[in-house]
C-alpha cells in the first residue's frame, strides 16, 4: 500500500511538471485562437519550428533557454507578417474564415514541415545544456532538472502573459477585440492592429515554447501532430482566452496524463487529452474558466 501511494505521489509530482510545460506551449494558442478566434492549427508547427532554431543556436554555443529568448523577436514579426497574410486573403474580404481558415494554418503548418524535412531529415534532433541529462533527488524520487527548467519558464512566460494582458492599455484591446471590436473602435484602436500585434505575441510566445520542447526532448519534423491535440485540448478546457485556466487546464492534462502512463501504459496516454475534452464540453461547454 505504501508503495503504491509513493507511487501515485511520483505520478502526481511528474504531472504538475509536465502540466505546467503544456500550459506553456499553450499560451500562445490560448491567445491566438481563445481571445482572436483565428483558427491557428499551424501554432505547434511553428513550435517545432523554433525547437529547430534553437537547435542550430546551440551547436553554435549557446544555451537552449538562451536561444528560446533571441527567437521571441524574429517569431514576433513572423506572427504579425502571417496575420497581416491571413487578414488580406480571408477577414479582409469577408470571407468565411472557419474552414478556409483552418485550411490556410494546415497549410503553413505542411509547408514548415516539409522545409524542415528536407533541411534535416527525419532524424530526433537535440540540443546540450549542463542541466540536460541530470536529476534532483526528492526522497526516493529524482526530479530531471529539464523538467525543473521547462516549469520555471511555464511560471514566468505566464505570469508575463497575464500581467501584460491585464494591465496594460494593448493587452486589454487584446482581450476585447474578439468580444466588441465596434467599441474598440471608439476607444480610439484599429482592431486589426491589436489582432495582428496579439498574433505576433501569440508567435513569440510558440518560440519560447519550442525552446522548452527541445529541453524536454528530442524533436523530429512530425511532432507538431503530437501537440496539436494537446495544445487545443488545453485551450478549450481552459475556457477560451483565460491564462490562469490554461495553466489549471494544463495541469488537470498532466497530471492525468501521467497517472495513466504509469498505470496502463504509454499507449494509454494520447488519448486523455481527447477524453478530457469530450467530457467537458459535455459537461461545461464553456471551459474551466470560461468567460
Amino acid at each position: 500500500m505504501i508503495f503504491s501511494f509513493d507511487l501515485l505521489l511520483e505520478a502526481v509530482l511528474f504531472g504538475v511538471l509536465l502540466g505546467c510545460f503544456y500550459a506553456a506551449v499553450s499560451m500562445g494558442l490560448s491567445v491566438s485562437f481563445g481571445l482572436l478566434d483565428v483558427p491557428h492549427v499551424a501554432h505547434p508547427a511553428l513550435m517545432v519550428l523554433a525547437s529547430y532554431c534553437t537547435f542550430l543556436l546551440n551547436r553554435m554555443g549557446l544555451d537552449p533557454i538562451v536561444a528560446g529568448v533571441l527567437l521571441m523577436p524574429p517569431f514576433f514579426l513572423l506572427g504579425m507578417a502571417v496575420y497581416r497574410f491571413y487578414y488580406e486573403t480571408f477577414e479582409k474580404r469577408g470571407a468565411e474564415t472557419g474552414v478556409r481558415g483552418i485550411a490556410f494554418f494546415f497549410g503553413v503548418a505542411l509547408i514548415i514541415e516539409v522545409g524542415l524535412i528536407l533541411g534535416f531529415g527525419v532524424d530526433q534532433r537535440l540540443v546540450e545544456a549542463a542541466y540536460i541529462g541530470q536529476s534532483m533527488p526528492v526522497g526516493e524520487m529524482r526530479i530531471p532538472y529539464r523538467m525543473l527548467v521547462a516549469f520555471g519558464l511555464a511560471v514566468l512566460l505566464m505570469v508575463a502573459l497575464t500581467l501584460y494582458l491585464s494591465r496594460t492599455f494593448t493587452g486589454r484591446a487584446i482581450k476585447a477585440v474578439a468580444q466588441d471590436e465596434p467599441a474598440l473602435r471608439l476607444m480610439g484602436a484599429d482592431p486589426v492592429r491589436i489582432k495582428q500585434w496579439a498574433f505576433g505575441i501569440a508567435t513569440a510566445a510558440a518560440a519560447l515554447a519550442g525552446a522548452m520542447l527541445i529541453i524536454v526532448g528530442p524533436v523530429e519534423p512530425s511532432l507538431d501532430r503530437v501537440y496539436i491535440g494537446r495544445t487545443f485540448s488545453v485551450v478549450v478546457l481552459a475556457g477560451l482566452g483565460s491564462m490562469t485556466g490554461t495553466v489549471a487546464a494544463g495541469l488537470v492534462l498532466g497530471i492525468s496524463e501521467s497517472i495513466v502512463l504509469m498505470h496502463f501504459g504509454a499507449s494509454w496516454a494520447p488519448a486523455v487529452a481527447f477524453g478530457l475534452l469530450l467530457l467537458v464540453l459535455a459537461v461545461r461547454p464553456q471551459g474551466l474558466f470560461g468567460r
